[in-house]
């Protein structure tokens, strides 16, 4: 991915109702959502959600497609891991092992992308050096 692109992408995920809108599509994986689907989930107006979701599009990080009359907003795989491949592309100065996910977390068989589980509070990341 090349950096204007990946700033696109960046600029439209830096808006609330965008961001909530990628992350509902992300959980959808490919099978996506209508415009109304999302806008009912997010408690957006859909000509505000129209607007958002064409910066995704522009953005490449969504597709859509026509199913009768509706348009189904699905994750753009491939635009998804380019970017966040991108990001980190030097991650930990030639050590890909320090950007795997903490050992505690390998040795539960737990994934960096796995769901919580219920009453389960999301891991921090540490500040420490």
């Amino acid at each position: 991915m090349e950096e204007k692109q990946a700033l696109a992408a960046l600029a439209a995920l830096s808006q609330e109702s965008r961001l909530r809108a990628f992350r509902l599509l992300v959980r959808s994986a490919t099978r996506g959502k209508s415009a109304g689907q999302i806008a009912d989930v997010l408690e957006v107006p859909p000509p505000t959600l129209s607007f958002h979701l064409k910066e995704l599009l522009h953005a490449g990080l969504v597709v859509g497609r026509r199913e009768g009359r509706s348009i189904i907003y699905s994750l753009n795989v491939a635009a998804v891991r380019s970017l966040l491949g991108f990001l980190l592309e030097d991650c930990c100065q030639g050590r890909p092992e320090l950007c795997q996910a903490p050992p505690a977390a390998r040795s539960t068989g737990e994934a960096c992308c796995a769901k919580p589980r219920p009453g389960r509070k999301p891991r921090r990341a540490s500040t420490r050096a």
